[in-house]
Order: C-alpha cells, then sequence, then structure tokens
C-alpha cells in the first residue's frame, strides 16, 4: 500500500474534538460553513464528528460527507468508540461521501482500562480485531486508536498496534490523551512502535495530542522526525481542557523550517516542495472564521494568526524590519492570507463590487448569504464613511453564523451617564411573531440590556465571560463583542459585530441564548469518552 511516507497527512478534528471545547458547540450549517473553509484550506482529512453523539451529529456529518466529500476533495472521517453500533452509524453518515473512513478507538492504559472500561488488556485484544474487522468490511478506510497511549504499557500497545493493523487499520492513531508527555518521550513512543511493531509498515502513523502542558505541537514535530506522517490538530487549537495541537502552529513550522524537516522525510535538505498540501494563504480567513463561529477568540500574542503576530511596536524592531524584513520577521504575514488594511468600499459601492471583493478575500457565498451580508454592508456603510477588507471579513462571518432564532433582536435602546442610572430596553420577536418587550436598570448599559433580555426570555443563566475588540483602527471601527454564558453546567457562546458596541454585545447575547435554546431541544449529545466501551 502507499502509505505516503514523503509528506504530511493534515488531518483536522476542529469539528469534532475542537467542538467538545466548553461553549463551542456548533449547528448543522455551521459545521458545514467550516467544513467547506477546510476544504478549501487543503486538509487531506476532515474529522467530520462523532455520529453516535446525537441526531444533530449524525446530520452534520452526512451533510458534510455529501456536501464537501467529492471526489477531488478530502477524506470524511467519523469517530466511532469500539462497538457495533457506533461504527455502523458512523459508516451509515459517511456513505454519501466519494471517500471516507471510519475511526475506531478503545483504551488500553491501565489507569483507563480498571477505571473507565473496568476491563483486562485481554478483553481489549479480543474487541479489537473483532471492531476493526467490522469496519473493515464497511470501508478500506480504517484508523484505530489506543486511546491514552502516552500512558501505556509499550510492550502492550506494540501487541494492540499490530492486531489492529493484521485486522485491517490503514492508520494506526497514537494518541497523548491527557497533554502529559514531554517531545523527548513522544519522539521515543513513536520511535519504538517503528521498530517493535512487525507489520508497521502496512500503516501510517499518525498523531494526535492535548496542549495541557503547552507541548502539543513540539510534541508532533518531535514524532514527526521519528516516523509519524499524519498530524491530527485542530484550527486555532481549540479542543477540550487546553485544547489540542494547532494545525496552523504545526504547518508553518513545516513550511517555515522546511529545510529542516526534508531529511527526515527522505528529501533533498534544500528541496523546496511544501511537506503538506496545506494551502497557507487560507489559514487567517480559516482561523477568523472558526473563531467567530464557536465564539473562541484568539489571544493577541497568538503565534501564527494572533492579531499581535505580525505587529513591531518596539523601535529597535521597527528600524530592523524597514531596513530589512528578515531581521525580525521569518515569515511573510501574506504567506497565511493577511492582507493590508485596504480601503476599497463605500456607501455608494454596489452588489457586483461587493462579491468581487469577498471572492477576492476567498469568500464564496450562496446567493441567500450574500444578500444578508450585502444589506449588513450597506448599513455599516452608512456610519462608517470606508470599509476595509477586515470589515468585510468581520461583516461576513457574522452573517455567516446560523443559529436557529427563537429570539430576533428587533430594538435596543439604551439611557445613561455620569449622572443617570443606566437604563434599557428591548424587543425580541418570536418566530411566531410575538413581540415581548421589557426594560431593565443596571450597573452599566450592557448589564441594563442583559438584565432586561434575561426578564424576557425568563431562563436562568451566568454570564462568565465579556470581550470587546475592535475589527480596525480608528474611532468609527467596528466591535466584536463575544460572550459565554453558562446554564446547568454547560457553556454557551455568542459573537457579535457592529459599530455601536451596544448593539454588538446586545446581538451576541440574543445569539448564545439562541444557541441554548437550540440545545436544549436537541437534547442530550454522548460523549466518546465518557460511556463505557463494549461490543
Amino acid at each position: 500500500m502507499n502509505t505516503e511516507q514523503d509528506r504530511i497527512i493534515i488531518f483536522d478534528t476542529t469539528l469534532r474534538d475542537g467542538e467538545q471545547s466548553p461553549g463551542a458547540t456548533l449547528n448543522v450549517d455551521e459545521k458545514l460553513t467550516i467544513a467547506r473553509s477546510l476544504a478549501k484550506l487543503g486538509v487531506d482529512v476532515i474529522e467530520a464528528g462523532f455520529p453516535r453523539a446525537s441526531a444533530g451529529d449524525f446530520e452534520a456529518v452526512q451533510k458534510i460527507a455529501a456536501t464537501v466529500g467529492t471526489e477531488e476533495g478530502p477524506v470524511i472521517c467519523g469517530l466511532a468508540r469500539a462497538m457495533q453500533e457506533d461504527i455502523r452509524q458512523a459508516a451509515e453518515a459517511l456513505k454519501p461521501a466519494a471517500k471516507w473512513r471510519i475511526h475506531t478507538f478503545i483504551a488500553t492504559s491501565d489507569i483507563h482500562l480498571e477505571y473507565k472500561l473496568k476491563k483486562s488488556r485481554k478483553d481489549v485484544l479480543a474487541i479489537i480485531p473483532e471492531m476493526v474487522g467490522y469496519a473493515k468490511s464497511l470501508t478500506p478506510d480504517v484508523e484505530f486508536s489506543p486511546e491514552d497511549a502516552g500512558r501505556s504499557d509499550p510492550e502492550f500497545l506494540y501487541e494492540v498496534l499490530q492486531t489492529a493493523i493484521a485486522a485491517g487499520a490503514t492508520t494506526v492513531n497514537i494518541p497523548d490523551t491527557v497533554g502529559y508527555t514531554t517531545p523527548r518521550e513522544f519522539g521515543a513512543l513513536i520511535r519504538g512502535i517503528k521498530e517493535n511493531v512487525p507489520n508497521i509498515d502496512q500503516a501510517i502513523i499518525s498523531v494526535h495530542g492535548h496542549n495541557d502542558l503547552g507541548l502539543a505541537v513540539a510534541n508532533f514535530l518531535e514524532a514527526v522526525q521519528n516516523g509519524a506522517r499524519q498530524l491530527e490538530c485542530t484550527i486555532n487549537g481549540i479542543g477540550e481542557r487546553a485544547g489540542n495541537a494547532a494545525l496552523e502552529e504545526l504547518v508553518m513550522a513545516l513550511y517555515v523550517r522546511r529545510q529542516y524537516y526534508n531529511p527526515f522525510l527522505g528529501r533533498p535538505r534544500e528541496s523546496e516542495t511544501p511537506l503538506c498540501n496545506i494551502d497557507t494563504t487560507q489559514i487567517y480567513k480559516t482561523s477568523r472564521l472558526v473563531s467567530n463561529l464557536t465564539g473562541m477568540m484568539v489571544q493577541p500574542n497568538k503565534a501564527i494568526v494572533g492579531t499581535n503576530a505580525f505587529a513591531h511596536e518596539s523601535g529597535i524592531h521597527q528600524d530592523g524590519v524597514l531596513k530589512h524584513r528578515l531581521t525580525y520577521e521569518i515569515m511573510d504575514a501574506q504567506s497565511i492570507g493577511l492582507t493590508k488594511n485596504q480601503i476599497i468600499l463605500g456607501k455608494h459601492s454596489g452588489r457586483h463590487a461587493f462579491r468581487d471583493r469577498l471572492q477576492t478575500l476567498g469568500y464564496d457565498l450562496s446567493e441567500t448569504e450574500l444578500n444578508k451580508a450585502f444589506l449588513r454592508f450597506k448599513e455599516v456603510a452608512d456610519k462608517k464613511k470606508v470599509i476595509s477588507d477586515l470589515d468585510l471579513e468581520a461583516i461576513v462571518n457574522d452573517e455567516m453564523q446560523q443559529v436557529p432564532e427563537l429570539f430576533h433582536l428587533e430594538l435596543v435602546q439604551v439611557s445613561c451617564g455620569d449622572h443617570a442610572r443606566p437604563t434599557a430596553t428591548v424587543v425580541l420577536r418570536t418566530p411566531d411573531g410575538t413581540e415581548l418587550t421589557d426594560a431593565a436598570i443596571g450597573t452599566g448599559p450592557v448589564d441594563a440590556v442583559y438584565k432586561a433580555i434575561n426578564r424576557v426570555v425568563n431562563i436562568p443563566n451566568e454570564l462568565i465571560e465579556y470581550s470587546v475588540k475592535s475589527v480596525t483602527e480608528g474611532i468609527d471601527a467596528m466591535g466584536e463583542v463575544t460572550i459565554r454564558l453558562r446554564h446547568e453546567g454547560k457553556t454557551y457562546s455568542g459573537h457579535a459585530a457592529n459599530t455601536d458596541i451596544i448593539v454588538a454585545s446586545t446581538r451576541a447575547y440574543v445569539s448564545a441564548l439562541n444557541r441554548l435554546y437550540a440545545a436544549l431541544e436537541q437534547g442530550k449529545r454522548v460523549h466518546p469518552q465518557q460511556t463505557v466501551a463494549t461490543h
């Protein structure tokens, strides 16, 4: 078989592991929007979800498989515990794709066997060939993961992997499930697998890791040097707890330091051939899209995609960059698709110019999406003299959020001042046309607005995060607001952008409440790592 040892396969799990971040739950249409962006980015495999989790997850995987899983597109993958019903449902959801993969797993560390699975090593060795074999009967592309491999006994791990490959696994994934290992340890683990699993040449070695100690990317790069050829990562590094290895950091490390990594892939050191298939100019746009739809903001000093990543404030640094860019920059901002803040449109610009500019920026909208975005553009253009590329991105990403609207904001009005009591009036409309109106007094205008909304919707929740940032410089800049609220132990996010920060704050809160209601209607989801895997 062709195990593609001369290049790195990028396996994106933003829509599965990334979506397990608290408050990052996405609906079907939002998942499809991100999947389209990932396909344009050039990822090799999209792990579209865990079909057994809920009816909504099954629908999302099926829709992505049918829409994004084209012959020229990425492999669409679905996660399944080592259980026949999980595997069957994954296959059913994935079938519309031209190329699809079942990713099945079972824990192998002694701590997981004793406390989670309550099974012996012998039990696990019996389950693996049966479940991997069943998956293989449904698709030729099967990936197997020994959960918590980083803390598993190496000798047992070798036996597990040999058994899975013999049963038909074409990819074996080595997860550092709890983000415990260090780069040297993880590299040694991969090297040990290469040296001690007799049939390892029949499968691609993949790695999956969490960032609890901030070492996920370093671990992966060490794994590449020792034979790993698939990297399982997420946009912006989102995921459970401290998140996953960040796709953009891995890709750009391989891009900037390709001469260092070339020999590990059997290439001449001076080769300029990319080490993976990612179109790096799509990185920034994809990062912004995922951030806006999940409500998980990117910290300013985040590598590659943070707002400060290409900023130079130090006078010495500025002087050096002006004299020669390479004095303090190891990569070009344009290489990740970060364009200059060009002034390109105004209130007199037409729909054709608007569409043309969006296509230049990499957005391919449907007629419905374009119409919605154009109306927002006109609304913003009436308040700002000029519209920048960053403004356009904020407008489009805001409108691409497709949260089911149980509540639609009709009006928000505030009164405040240094000698006034902040007062807010809100009007919300329900799908049947009913208008709900209330007013409240708060410690500030936003607090007053949120209190008025809570009186209208009448569902208890706790605001746990409120974040505001400007899209561009200037007094007329659009403001982006992200909020996170908690209800019955679960977190829900909302995001909105507007030239009026009060309006943006209100829309973000209503968006989060709509997500909350949508989740309540959908019902409980199964978490892949919290239910005992039996066959």
